[in-house]
């Protein structure tokens, strides 16, 4: 026999059977045996007239030989090959996928199939330090599906199990869970954010103290925020809320700081806020158009704006009650008017006191003169007449004042001690009705004026007495004080 023809290759299966067996053969080399049948085996010795009838069938026997051998080789082969495949199957359904084709052994196409990803789902609430934080998560990230700018990426820091850690958000322990930490504050001033509202949001925080929003472009109505217990600050100022005043935080009892100004709300502010336990209240930069209610003063409010509105009427006398309370109020450029009462003079804390810009009438009481910690006295663009009265200028001798603004107004006449003030650009008294000073109205307009002025009584009653006081420090420019930081709206975009 030719010795090459024979050869032994492995079947593809996962497992060769042993060397030796008669299915570790190749049926195409059988098939070539068959084709090519070796020749018979003739002795030499032997002449070919006296040969055997067993020569003439060895081709025979040979042939049937082979046969014999390819019937049992071929079912062999292939079916050892199927199943490796069914087992391999199995293997995958019972045990997963296992092995790359790079691992396996063979090569009759049983590789296994690639690993499936892992599926996404919602954090568990074992992953979180404690429950008021992963409710607290839920929160958040429902209310980021609703963002739809976020230009300084400020939402990118929102992921993982610690909200504490987010950008924007601050922790501590709520009274009623002390060592707990959870959301108790929401600083998001100057983020630019934009959002159709905050309801769903800051309402669903219910261990909120603190939420400052200011300078985004958040919209829609406050929502209800009875569930807010804790909540003592918020700022929604400079962005585009609207509707009418967010009667939701009437019945916050720990409030104390409201702001906001610079929106969109309209109508009236009910007569109730002017009662609430606050420490600042700016409403200014609105469309508020309502008289000043009777409980203006009933609250301790200390920093009152609400200037840039539609406020109309007088100041109720009942502004007494915040005497002792009141350090800054601004009233300017509404559309306040009627005699100034005598009873701002008993504002004995008051260091601003701004009603510019608006139509009040008559002289200025004397009772001013007892406004010994006024800074910033202004009363320009109004209505008001008669002389400015001397005690009101010695106020920058005897007491705190650096800026008595009374331009715009039809004066007469100034008292002894105002002269020094006009040298000193302490006090501004043009376009006024006041002879030999520049800058002044013409005669006829001031005598039109004249003509027709509405009568309001001058009270000379001073509620004070009025002690000699060495000069004090110069005030700051009015940009320093709170309530006129109030005004300067920053931007949003």
């Amino acid at each position: 026999m030719h010795a090459g023809l024979f050869l032994r290759t492995p079947c593809p299966t996962l497992d060769s059977p042993p060397h030796g067996h008669l299915g570790s053969y190749s049926p195409p080399l059988l098939l070539l045996l068959f084709i090519y049948p070796l020749p018979p085996f003739t002795p030499h010795h032997v002449p070919k007239k006296n040969t055997n009838m067993s020569t003439s069938i060895g081709p025979t026997l040979l042939l049937l030989l082979l046969l014999h051998i390819l019937c049992l080789c071929v079912p062999t082969s292939f079916g050892a090959c199927s199943q490796a495949r069914r087992e391999r199957k199995a293997a995958e359904v019972s045990e997963g996928p296992t092995a790359s084709p790079s691992q396996t052994n063979g090569s009759c196409g049983c590789s296994s199939s690639p690993a499936p990803s892992p599926s996404t789902s919602e954090p568990n609430p074992d992953d979180f330090p404690n429950l008021k934080q992963y409710s607290a998560y839920l929160v958040i990230q429902r209310f980021k599906q609703t963002i739809t700018c976020d230009p300084d990426g400020v939402t990118a820091t929102w992921v993982g199990y610690r909200p504490c850690t987010y950008r924007g958000f601050y922790c501590d322990s709520p009274p009623d869970s002390p060592g707990t930490l959870t959301v108790a504050s929401v600083d998001f001033n100057g983020f630019r954010l934009c959002a159709p509202t905050v309801a769903g949001f800051v309402d669903q925080l219910p261990d909120l103290a603190l939420f400052h929003a200011n300078s985004n472009s958040f919209s829609g109505p406050i929502p209800d925020l009875t569930g807010l217990p804790y909540l003592y600050e918020l700022d929604v100022s400079n962005n585009i809320h609207s509707g009418p005043f967010p009667v939701a935080v009437l019945p916050l009892s720990n409030l104390v700081f409201l702001d906001l100004r610079f929106n969109l709300f309209a109508g009236t502010v009910p007569a109730s806020v002017f009662s609430l336990d606050l420490d600042v209240l700016f409403l200014n930069n609105n469309n508020f158009n309502q008289p000043l209610p009777a409980s203006l003063g009933s609250s301790p409010v200390a920093y009152l704006t609400l200037a840039n509105n539609g406020f109309t009427g007088p100041i109720p006398r009942s502004i007494f009650n915040a005497s002792r309370t009141l350090v800054e109020v601004l009233f300017l450029n509404n559309k306040l008017s009627g005699c100034l009462p005598y009873e701002i003079g008993s504002l004995s804390t008051a260091t601003v006191f701004d009603v510019g810009f608006n139509q009040f009438t008559g002289p200025i009481p004397w009772s001013f003169g007892c406004l010994l910690k006024v800074e910033q006295l202004n009363l320009a663009g109004n209505l008001l007449y008669g002389e400015v009265p001397d005690l009101v200028c010695r106020l920058a001798k005897d007491g705190s004042l650096a800026n008595l603004s009374l331009s715009g107004n039809y004066f007469t006449s100034v008292g002894h001690s105002c002269w020094e003030l006009i040298k000193r650009k302490v006090l501004d008294v043009r376009q006024n009705c006041i002879p030999w000073l520049p800058e002044q109205r013409r005669p006829l307009e001031c005598w039109r004026f004249l003509w027709r002025r509405k009568f309001c009584p001058l009270f000379p009653y001073i509620p004070c007495s009025l002690p000699k006081c060495a000069p004090k420090p110069a005030a700051p420019p009015p940009a320093g004080y709170m309530t006129y930081k109030a005004l300067h709206q920053p931007p949003r975009n």
